[in-house]
């Protein structure tokens, strides 16, 4: 395999059939015999930014086929992310039901591919690790990892930007394993939130495997922000190719 891959700005149909911005980076090699797995990025509360399309890129040069939707296109299309994530946040976030039909829109697209083998993973940092779970919970997908999505479990303070519930209640319909990791000195979601995770994952039999990072709290994979922690992420990193690689080809 060689590292060479293509990128390009695309639109996609999402919720209720509406056009948005995707992210699209593929390897340029001819897929294996049986084609290759796919990976929706879920961005993180910041935005469709430029971290998020190099993380798409890092999952590219691995092998996958990878789309990242712009969840705040309509709010505000064209804008710079910083502007967008304001709109989005003055509104309330996105809703529940529009980012599983805008995923719902990103899945299908990878698995209508030439070079599909049919199966998709989901991947959200922050905001969006809270949404890859949302989706996974919502649609028939092959594998997802939450990378500390706050109120999975819990629902958020009232002082919060957003008005985001728990998914205790959809927990029993979570559609594939879900690889989770989180910092032990983050708040949102606490190690107690975490455990809480694991217990109800436990009770309805769900295939789950959880790591937590000591010396780190929330966003410890974002490499432009002051809690970026490297030993944490690139292990964390690791755990996701092995987990992608068993569920995805």
């Amino acid at each position: 395999m060689t590292d060479s891959i293509r990128t390009s700005g695309i639109r996609i149909t999402g919720a209720g059939g509406d056009e948005i911005e995707a992210y699209l980076a593929r390897p340029e090699e001819p897929p294996p015999s049986g084609g290759r797995g796919a990976v929706v990025l879920i961005h993180h509360l910041p935005g469709f930014d430029r971290w998020s399309k190099e993380v798409a890129r890092r999952f590219a040069v691995d092998g996958y086929d990878v789309l990242a939707p712009n969840l705040f296109w309509r709010e505000a299309p064209g804008a710079e992310p910083d502007d967008a994530a304001a709109a989005a946040r003055a509104l309330g976030g996105v809703p529940d039901e529009r980012l599983v039909g805008d995923v719902g829109g990103a899945v299908d697209y990878l698995r209508a591919l030439p070079s599909s083998n049919g199966k998709v993973g989901l991947i959200g940092h922050c905001s969006g690790g809270r949404q890859s779970v949302l989706a996974a919970c919502n649609l028939q997908v092959d594998a997802a990892v939450d990378c500390y999505g706050a109120f999975v479990i819990g629902d958020a303070p009232a002082e919060f930007p957003l008005p985001l519930k728990g998914l205790e209640d959809k927990l029993a319909d979570l559609s594939c394993a879900l690889l989770g990791l989180f910092g032990l000195e983050d708040k949102h979601p606490s190690p107690d939130e975490v455990a809480e995770l694991d217990r109800l994952l436990t009770g309805h039999g769900k295939d789950h495997e959880f790591h937590s990072y000591e010396g780190a709290g929330h966003a410890f994979f974002c490499t432009d922000r002051p809690a970026y922690r490297v030993d944490a992420a690139l292990d964390g990193y690791a755990k996701i190719g092995d987990f992608f690689a068993h569920h995805l080809g």
